[in-house]
């Protein structure tokens, strides 16, 4: 009787043990895995400024190299802004191509409601953009260019 108690009681330790080890590693890796808002999300001013720090680092760059490279990263942006320019009217094309095939599915209250979430969801779009913009003027006019 007394061996039956006592591996019973050794048992229950084990199992509440085991919980114990089993919650600490299941809050440790849910704790690990959680992402936190507390930062805002680099503009690609800072990615920028990273950038050339990290190439200065490394590379050991003089001033005349971190011009040069500065200027090539300014006109590497302007031909991409280029191309994302001149590729809008075909992407126009295809965007507007796919509000006209949704539309022919939906029935015309469906319709209606979905225009204003389509006005909606632009309104915000444009609203963002805004936000972005004004952010990387500040951000330009605090780092003195």
């Amino acid at each position: 009787m007394m061996r039956s108690n006592s591996t019973l009681a050794l048992s229950l330790i084990l199992v509440f043990a085991s919980g114990t080890v089993v919650g600490a590693l299941g809050y440790r890796s849910y704790s690990l895995n959680t992402v936190s808002a507390k930062n805002p999300p680099k503009s690609p001013e800072d990615y920028r400024r990273e950038y050339i720090g990290e190439m200065q680092r490394r590379l050991s760059l003089q001033t005349e190299q971190v011009q040069k490279l500065e200027t090539i990263l300014d006109e590497t942006r302007a031909k991409f802004r280029e191309l994302r320019e001149r590729s809008k009217p075909e992407m126009k094309v295809i965007q507007d191509a796919q509000t006209a095939e949704i539309n022919a599915m939906l029935t015309p209250p469906q319709q209606a409601e979905y225009e204003k979430f389509r006005k909606e969801r632009e309104d915000k779009r444009k609203a963002e953009q805004r936000e972005k913009e004004q952010k990387d003027k500040e951000q330009k006019d605090k780092s003195g260019k």
